[in-house]
């Protein structure tokens, strides 16, 4: 049965972060807190989830842009670097790396003038792209809109605003307000294996992003660097690493800096208020309460499982789950930003990408490569998207397993073999399930493992609540 518990108020929509949006709280005078540092824990919690997505964010453009001199897997900002392989195997940075698509990634610097992205006319081909700004919202996707396909097939020129400008743009650019001086771009191109290398590379080459004066000026290329390799300017495995590594006060004073820079929009003085009481304020040195060590320790334990739990407006069926229709514009659903942040950075909206995850068996074992599985698609219930679905097997830790020549995914765009009702099966094991079943065969690592389906550009269904994956049958 699919779970989703969609909050009816904005007290429970929070799943217990109810003085961060606007609910009746009690904060004991100070003269009562000395001998009772519960309301501490509590708030320190609280607080975390609130400004994990924009500390982990902050971390990730600071690896990627670097301090003006550009290490390796660095750079500048307002250029994208292009991923032009696919990952190798025992890859997990990110975790559950992407095998379907090559991303190109970078980070946007709107402080002086806007920037300018032009994206290619895909010819049919899967072109997904989104920005994020620095809380993780999701500010601009090419699959928005009523008819979300004929936003990735079509040429396209976004022009990316700081708040408050106010000038004008050439005819025929679609302008985007952020929210901070600071914005994420990905975008995804399908790529269909190794042969298919040079039709991407020239899809790759043909994104630009430039600021507004280079772009009416027609420098083309000035201020755009074509760069090989990981694209992994992406909010990753690293940056997160290194949020988890963070005592107390190292977070609040990560968050109090990012703060400055990067307001909530739209503003919450409840979040403020309590991130005050703590001695957090924006661009300000953290003083957090003497005297409860213990307390403060306690609250950044329990915002750390926190952010790690699914909360309960995710979807869950047959053992999958999913994040469902508030992905990547959440309003003050932060306990759904912030698992999003933790789980699966850098989502994009319902209409972007959906990516259902397994760990276990319809008998609620953990899938193992020892054991044969098939995946049955009934003809009317295969995953419901615009552009296309596959499936891919990874360790428990998200790295991809080493299948030599086979196969890394499987999905809509193989010649998969259908049932007489036009059913499908999907074989996972480590081992082949022989010749009749190799079309529809995936290769699985030899122990543990789990299953990352994605849907990109997917149907209403697959994210309101009325679809569900199939279950993953042990043979």
């Amino acid at each position: 049965m699919i779970r989703k518990s969609l909050f009816s108020t904005a007290c429970a929509s929070l799943a217990g972060l109810a003085v961060l949006a606007g609910c009746a709280a009690s904060t004991q005078p100070a003269s009562t807190q000395a001998e009772n540092h519960g309301w501490i824990k509590d708030e320190v919690a609280d607080s975390y989830v609130y400004g994990y997505p924009l500390v982990l964010m902050a971390m990730a453009h600071n690896a990627a842009v670097g301090n003006g001199d550009a290490q390796p897997g660095q750079a500048p900002a307002n250029t994208l670097r292009h991923a032009q392989a696919q990952p190798a195997a025992g890859a997990a940075n990110p975790s559950t790396p992407d095998v379907d698509t090559l991303a190109s990634n970078g980070w946007l610097d709107l402080s002086a003038e806007p920037v300018v992205v032009t994206l290619p006319d895909a010819r049919g081909r899967y072109l997904g792209a989104r920005a994020l700004d620095m809380w993780s919202n999701v500010i601009w996707s090419s699959a928005g809109g009523a008819n979300p396909r004929a936003g990735s097939a079509k040429a396209q020129t976004i022009a990316f605003v700081a708040p408050g400008w106010d000038g004008t743009l050439p005819k025929n650019v679609q302008r985007v307000d952020a929210s901070s001086v600071n914005v994420w771009l990905s975008v995804r191109i399908q790529s269909n294996g190794p042969r298919d290398l040079t039709a991407v590379k020239k899809l790759q080459r043909a994104i630009r992003a430039v600021p507004l004066s280079v772009y009416t000026g027609d420098e083309r290329g000035s201020s755009m660097a074509t760069r090989g390799g990981p694209a992994d300017t992406a909010p990753a495995a690293a940056p997160a690493a290194r949020v988890a590594a963070l005592d107390a006060n190292g977070f609040f004073n990560e968050l109090a800096d990012a703060l400055k820079d990067n307001p909530q929009s739209p503003a919450d003085p409840h979040a403020l208020k309590m991130l005050a009481d703590l001695g957090v304020k924006p661009g300000q040195p953290v003083k957090l309460p003497g005297g409860a060590a213990d307390a403060i320790a306690a609250g950044l334990a329990d915002g750390r499982a926190r952010i790690a739990t699914a909360p309960a407006n995710a979807l869950t069926a047959n053992g999958w789950s999913w994040l469902g229709d508030d992905v990547g514009r959440y309003g003050n659903d932060y306990a759904l930003r912030a698992y999003a942040a933790y789980a699966q950075p850098g989502s994009g909206t319902k209409d972007d990408e959906v990516r259902p995850t397994v760990t276990v068996d319809s008998g609620g074992q953990q899938l193992n490569g020892a054991n044969r599985y098939v995946i049955h698609f009934a003809a009317k219930a295969l995953p419901p998207v615009r552009a296309f679905w596959a499936i891919t097997a990874y360790t428990p830790d998200g790295a991809l397993p080493d299948t030599g020549e086979a196969r890394r995914s499987i999905g809509s765009r193989d010649r998969l073999r259908r049932n007489r009702d036009g059913s499908i099966d999907i074989y996972v094991s480590a081992n082949s399930p022989g010749k009749a079943r190799a079309e529809n065969w995936l290769p699985a690592p030899d122990g543990d493992f789990k299953l990352v389906m994605r849907l990109y550009e997917p149907k209403p269904e697959a994210t309101d609540g009325s679809w569900q994956p199939a279950t993953v049958e042990r043979q």
